[in-house]
């Protein structure tokens, strides 16, 4: 599998390269391992979520719709990655149920790694939070669903997926729990145990195809995921 290690990107650029893995998985064939974090407070909001809905329920700026389904998500200090499948990949046939628990058992293990105890949620619970008028719908870490990662009692760690004729894109985010080690450390476990359940070992995305997968995530970001248009669609 492929492991690419993006760094801080704006937040229309993290959405868009991430699509863009997804445009790629037909040529490359193999999975790709993705680790990126946020040059500025941001929230990403799932691709069908309606945007007066998420400008009400979070004062974090941009909003930028995702690729993937989900709810919303804050990102400021999260851990995120993204996980790419070519379609007919074992992953990619995976009914979503189930890709989500397996990729939450993955984060576990990594935990497990780093002496960390986490769980996964065997049920949903459902946010108490509310608004002047009614529930805010999809608040991702207020409260939790079946198989999302939990650490004593709190979710810590949901995801996000989109199938298409292209291949398998789910984009994670995880809450580090108090005292965790550096983050770092967390992808080194993530990348060790990516090798016992995907097999083999990571190798570094190959340098000529990064940077037309970097073109391609600039024009996307540029013409859809930083546009107003876009992002208020629904």
């Amino acid at each position: 599998f492929f492991l690419l290690n993006s760094g801080k990107c704006d937040a229309a650029f993290n959405m868009a390269l991430d699509e863009t893995l997804l445009e790629a998985m037909p040529r490359h064939a193999m999975p790709v391992l993705r680790f990126y974090g946020w040059t500025e407070p941001a929230a990403t909001f799932g691709y069908f979520q309606k945007f007066a809905e998420i400008e009400r329920a979070t004062s974090l700026r941009p909003l930028i719709r995702r690729p993937t389904g989900g709810g919303l998500v804050p990102h400021d200090a999260d851990w995120t990655y993204s996980l790419a499948f070519p379609a007919g990949h074992e992953w990619y046939l995976l009914p979503a149920v189930e890709s989500y628990r397996r990729v939450h058992e993955w984060v576990q293990s990594a935990f497990a790694k780093l002496q960390i105890e986490t769980e996964l949620a065997a049920c949903c619970k459902k946010s108490s939070i509310v608004n002047r008028q009614s529930s805010i719908p999809g608040q991702c870490f207020t409260g939790h669903e079946k198989s999302d990662l939990l650490w004593r009692g709190k979710k810590i760690a949901g995801a996000a997926q989109r199938r298409n004729n292209l291949g398998l894109l789910i984009q994670g985010s995880v809450q580090p729990p108090p005292g965790s080690p550096a983050r770092s450390d967390w992808e080194h476990a993530m990348t060790a145990v990516a090798e016992d359940i995907l097999g083999g070992s990571a190798v570094d995305f190959p340098t000529t195809a990064t940077t037309e997968l970097i073109r391609r995530a600039q024009e996307l970001a540029q013409t859809r995921y930083s546009q107003d248009s876009y992002n208020r669609k629904r």
